[in-house]
């Protein structure tokens, strides 16, 4: 076990680090197209039903973002951690950098999948959505995605963790012939 009292928060393997991820990227699509499309046209289910046309579309273009943007947003945020900060300010700096850098590309590759077109007018008013989106994502991301895939996490970890606990208790000790 690790000294690390977070290490059930965050993925430990390879599956699990997918996992989170899908975990982040369905609630996050659930739910920032959604306030971002209400504000622009409104909250009507017109609005609504057209985002869950383009939700599959949108899920692979976030999971494709993540992706690309993740070392870099790792490199990013450990130019601004320190030794000692706690693991909330890790995870705020973390979330911050990493919606930074995929609110970049989203505002742009999301606005085409969802006008279902590929135009200028997400690059021509860029300098107005890019905050707005930006802002609805880190907040999201740090009020509702994050903590709901670092408590899946947890979860998950107390589950295997006990598990491993019970295995080795039932294993029968071997004694060693002098």
């Amino acid at each position: 076990m690790s000294d690390n009292p977070f290490r059930t928060y965050l993925p430990r393997t390879p599956k699990e680090s997918m996992a989170f991820m899908l975990v982040i990227a369905v609630i996050s699509v659930n739910t920032i197209p959604v306030v971002i499309g209400g504000l622009t046209s409104g909250f009507t289910l017109a609005m609504w039903t057209g985002l869950l046309q383009v939700m599959p579309a949108l899920l692979v273009a976030v999971v494709a973002v993540v992706l690309l943007t993740m070392k870099p947003a790792q490199l990013l945020t450990s130019r601004l951690v320190r030794p000692g900060d706690s693991f909330r300010a890790y995870m705020l700096l973390h979330a911050l950098c990493s919606v930074l850098l995929i609110s970049l590309v989203m505002t742009v590759v999301g606005t085409r999948i969802g006008a279902r077109q590929i135009s200028t007018d997400p690059l021509e008013q860029f300098a107005h959505l890019w905050p707005r989106n930006c802002t609805i994502a880190f907040l999201i991301e740090a009020l509702l995605a994050q903590p709901v895939a670092r408590q899946v996490m947890r979860l998950h970890h107390q589950r295997v963790d006990a598990r491993a606990t019970l295995a080795e208790t039932r294993q029968p000790s071997v004694l060693l012939a002098d």
